[in-house]
This record gives structure tokens, sequence and C-alpha cells, in this order.
């Protein structure tokens, strides 16, 4: 995959609705899993959780500037010239964010982070895929995506220790 130039290097005064309106969107859709966390539920609570579990109030602040930086890297591709790179781009980054949201009901509501891990170890594919084809149309925008990619890394290994430290084997 070779690299695309697109005819905009900067953005403008004239990208600040579609910026925001993306930063904003991916925010809200992203966020949307939240309302199947319950950290405090009976379940969670009595969860062995491993030593380097972050305080709960991080995951907010971390997912927040990580949805603004997917924003951000989306609206970078989306502005860019039709392509079939763009397109493809595209489509995965919106798979991803279905994969990325679906997490949340599998391990809260479904109380079952052992398929929870399945799904976060293909939302660390579907990003790596994500980033590949952005940095095709935009390289800025596929470097936005490589905090996303450690945090989910080490959001994998989270749920593969949750799952073992409390698996019933």
């Amino acid at each position: 995959m070779s690299t695309l130039v697109s005819n905009r290097s900067g953005l403008g005064s004239d990208d600040i609705g579609g910026l925001l309106l993306s930063i904003v969107a991916i925010n809200l859709i992203g966020s949307s899993g939240v309302v199947f966390t319950s950290p405090g539920s009976a379940w969670f609570q009595s969860l062995t959780l491993p030593w380097f579990y972050p305080p709960s109030v991080l995951f907010g602040i971390v997912w927040t500037a990580l949805f603004t930086l997917m924003g951000i890297a989306l609206y970078l591709v989306y502005r860019t010239p039709d392509s079939k790179a763009r397109t493809n781009a595209l489509a995965l980054f919106g798979i991803q964010m279905v994969v990325n949201v679906a997490w949340s009901p599998t391990f809260f509501t479904l109380e079952r982070p052992d398929i929870a891990l399945g799904v976060i170890v293909v939302l660390f594919g579907l990003i790596v895929g994500t980033i590949r084809w952005f940095r095709v149309v935009d390289r800025r925008a596929a470097l936005l995506l490589v905090p996303y990619l450690f945090w989910v890394g080490f959001a994998t290994l989270l749920t593969a220790s949750i799952w073992y430290l409390n698996a019933p084997f």
C-alpha cells in the first residue's frame, strides 16, 4: 500500500465545523457503551482485579481523549478525495467502532470476561487494519490512532487478567 497524497495538507477555518462534528460524533458513539458499564455492580465488585488495574476515573479521561483523537483522524481521512483506499479506511473504522462499543455489554451485561477477551482481541486486529488503511490515505490520521492501539492493548491485558483471575478452573 502506497501513501496517497492529499491535495489539502492543513486544516483551515472551513474545516472547523466538520472537525467538531466528527469529534462529537465519535465521542457520542464511543461513549454509548457506558450505558452497559457498571463497575459498581455486585458482580464486578466480586471480581479479583489485577494489581495494575487503574483507578476507575482514569477510564473516562483516557477514552474521551482517545475518542477525540479518533474523531480528528476520521475527519482527516473523510476530507480526502474519494478513492478505494478512503472507502476501505472509513469502512474499517466503522466496523472497529461497532466492535469497540460491543465490548462493554459483553463484559458487564453478559458478565462474560472470556467472550469480552475475544471481542477485544478482534478489536485490536481491526485497529491495526484501520491504522494501515488510514496510513494509505493520510499518515497523520494513522498516527492519531496509535495511542488508541496502545490503550486497547493494555485493555486486552486487563481483560485477559480479569478472566484468568476469576475463571472457574
